[in-house]
């Protein structure tokens, strides 16, 4: 996708957006998770929604961790 600045000129091309997650909360057992943005449902009262369970986004993690 292109990225262009406000007053529409070219700056570049996206190569790769995510989601880092804090290591600070206690889900993420002091380590840094990474969802991509396809995940993303939607943004409601201030929250993310996801369109997985929360079981699959640890189970993806879990499997990341022991690559």
């Amino acid at each position: 996708m292109e990225v262009i600045g406000s007053g529409g000129q070219h700056v570049g091309t996206v190569d790769h957006l995510a989601i880092k997650l804090t290591k600070n909360d206690p889900a993420a057992h002091g380590q840094h998770h990474v969802l991509s943005l396809n995940t993303v449902a939607s943004i409601r009262d201030d929250k993310l929604v996801l369109n997985i369970p929360a079981a699959q986004v640890a189970q993806e993690q879990k499997a990341l961790s022991q690559s």
